[in-house]
């Protein structure tokens, strides 16, 4: 690896985590409060019947038009992978997509020039195209952006680095807008309202889209793309109709995408609805601002207990006690009225679990990505991980539309204060905003509890199947043709060697998996024994399966049981189906980790395809110490399997 691939400036890093802040303050401007501003200041023609009529058919539009973008997110995907330019792949997009859709979404925030009283059908007609427009402009740079990631650098640890920089940029930005936006459109006002006015949205909303427009410039003028073999094996984005399929071959991914499903759509609508709460029932449309602040300090805390917990308890009463209090919460919301200390409370608690929810839901489609190898005979990490964003994605584009009916049912539209909402208006709303995601919830728990079983004692089954059948699906392939003749295998790690048959597991001393030998390590460094492509990255990391351009299938198999450890003191640089040449380095562990954890750190080597080989035997005494690529094993080609 060549140095300045590797090492990332500190302006670089600032530039990416500024990116971060100003593509999550723009999302949240355009997912939180396009609605609000649409809902209580855009139609005003002094017709509330006409108001409402308009309310609802914009904001169906958006939904809409959101659900449609969903089908034109993979062909987004692949036109980024396919961009070739002298500023590379991700650069481009960025500064274009996040500059278009700025400058549209700041348009949004106005009437475009009265133009709906003068023609109502034409200016449906206008917004939707600016709608898609500026959507599909901002997909563009927010793929692009996080895409970006792997091409900054090739080195794990500075990859780690800069996306922990990003996602305090992200969190930052995303939790600022929630904590300004009142406060800011009430202060920009012309006129002193407890909702703010046309003015007072418009300017915050130029704000924002400038942020934005500035971050975007900022990532595509102060960074800069590296190229490697990683990127050169880049798959295609998944589509739609791949990720039902998907869907349907692997129950586990099906089980927990309807439950999350459910879930999504429900917190969705309440936390969209938490402003018109302060704003309409409360009258305190500034203590939203107070709700946001809090807000983020638990979810950075909600983060950090999330390991702890997970490791006391099954993800399933997990799960189940994160939607229980969240359940609780709504209970004490709906009671509050205009108690601050109360809706605070119930507010916060109804926030607080959903970062964990968030990484148990991610935990379990992760592992399914197992499971479904296990079960289908092939494996589909690319579109298992699709599934989250997308169910993200539909849900925000429901919590849209729903929104605009509800402000309309309970009142909460144009020139409306919290004085003017009636007794049946605020019912209503109430149980809109959580009656009917309280079913949701209840229901993501029964789906979760009873039909998702991928526990973390029964993902470490799996992936120890796969570790015992991997490879055996390449015997006889055109691609493992072994050269004739001897061959020689070095070791991958430096430490003590060991015959197989002294490593503690019967399934892979006994050689029914393969032959081979083992290394107790001195070393974290695993380097490739022979040029050869990478066929398996376990997601846990701490297992690779090579295809050696001299035919030989070997799997490397890191520590007894480490699987446990949920790729935890691992870091994997090298991805599926990229080539690897010999002393390349595929893998580095933490070794005190493995032992902390009370786990055998011995590192394995089997050749799965052993039958294509005769005479495998140690060339080196077992109990020498060798260093890494140093020759250890011969392996003598079979004479028929040569000649194939």
């Amino acid at each position: 690896m060549k140095k300045d691939q590797g090492k990332m400036s500190l302006g670089a890093r600032l530039a990416y985590s500024f990116g971060a802040f100003g593509n999550d303050s723009f999302y949240g401007l355009l997912s939180g409060y396009l609605i609000m501003f649409i809902t209580s200041h855009l139609f005003n023609t002094g017709n509330q019947a006409e108001d409402a009529k308009m309310i609802s058919i914009v904001t169906l539009i958006i939904m809409g038009l959101r659900i449609v973008e969903l089908f034109i997110d993979p062909f987004i995907g692949n036109a980024i992978d396919r961009t070739k330019t002298r500023w590379g792949h991700f650069r481009p997009w960025i500064v274009v997509g996040g500059s278009i859709s700025a400058v549209i979404l700041l348009m949004l925030f106005t009437n475009l020039g009265g133009l709906y009283q003068k023609n109502a059908v034409m200016y449906m007609i206008v917004f939707g195209v600016l709608y898609i427009t500026m959507d599909i402009f901002y997909s563009f740079k927010d793929v692009g952006f996080w895409s970006m990631l792997p091409s900054l650098t090739t080195d794990s640890r500075e990859r780690e680095k800069t996306a922990t920089y990003a996602r305090v940029g992200s969190t930052v930005g995303g939790g600022l807008v929630g904590i300004l936006v009142m406060p800011a459109v009430i202060f920009f006002s012309a006129k002193a309202t407890s909702t703010g006015d046309d003015r007072g949205w418009f300017i915050f909303a130029a704000i924002i889209c400038g942020i934005a427009f500035v971050s975007a410039w900022c990532v595509g003028l102060f960074t800069r793309e590296v190229n490697s073999d990683i990127r050169k094996n880049k798959k295609d984005t998944k589509g739609i109709v791949g990720i039902f399929k998907a869907l349907s071959g692997n129950d586990q991914l099906m089980w927990v995408a309807l439950a999350y499903l459910f879930y999504g759509i429900a917190i969705n609508i309440t936390n969209s609805l938490e402003v018109y709460y302060f704003t309409y029932i409360m009258g305190m449309p500034k203590a939203f601002s107070i709700f946001s602040t809090i807000n983020i300090f638990l979810g950075i805390i909600a983060t950090s207990l999330f390991p702890i917990l997970s490791k006391k308890m099954s993800r399933k009463a997990l799960f189940t006690s994160c939607l229980v209090i969240m359940l609780c919460a709504m209970g004490i919301f709906a009671f509050a009225g205009s108690n601050l200390p109360l809706v605070l409370l119930a507010a916060s608690l109804f926030g607080f679990p959903q970062q964990m929810v968030f990484l148990i839901v991610l935990m379990v489609i992760t592992d399914s990505v197992e499971y479904g190898q296990l079960k289908l005979g092939h494996r589909d990490e690319s579109l298992a991980l699709s599934v989250r964003p997308l169910i993200d994605k539909f849900g925000g584009a429901v919590s849209n539309g729903v929104v605009g009916q509800i402000a309309i049912m309970a009142g909460m539209t144009t020139g409306a204060t919290a004085a003017s909402i009636t007794a049946a208006g605020k019912t209503n709303f109430k149980l809109m905003m959580f009656a009917v995601p309280a079913v949701m919830l209840i229901i993501a728990i029964i789906i979760f509890a009873s039909k998702v079983i991928l526990s973390e004692k029964k993902h470490a089954e799996i992936v120890a199947e796969l570790e015992k059948t991997w490879g055996k699906k390449y015997a006889g392939a055109k691609e493992t043709k072994p050269v004739a003749g001897q061959i020689e295998l070095s070791t991958p790690i430096a430490g003590k060697l060991m015959n197989l048959s002294e490593v503690n597991d019967e399934t892979f001393s006994s050689g029914s998996v393969g032959q081979g030998f083992a290394i107790k390590p001195t070393d974290g460094r695993v380097l490739a024994p022979f040029d050869a492509t990478v066929r398996q990255v376990f997601t846990t990391r701490h297992a690779v399966g090579l295809v050696g351009d001299n035919g030989v299938v070997l799997l490397i198999h890191i520590g007894l049981g480490t699987v446990k450890l949920k790729g935890t003191g691992f870091v994997s640089y090298v991805s599926e189906g990229q080539k690897v040449k010999k002393g390349q380095e595929l893998i580095e562990f933490w070794d005190p980790t493995i032992k902390k954890a009370g786990l055998d750190d011995t590192v394995i080597m089997i050749v799965t395809n052993s039958q294509d080989f005769n005479n495998i035997k140690l060339i080196t005494q077992a109990g020498t110490e060798v260093k890494a690529e140093d020759k250890v094993m011969s392996l003598q080609t079979k004479e028929k399997v040569a000649s194939k």
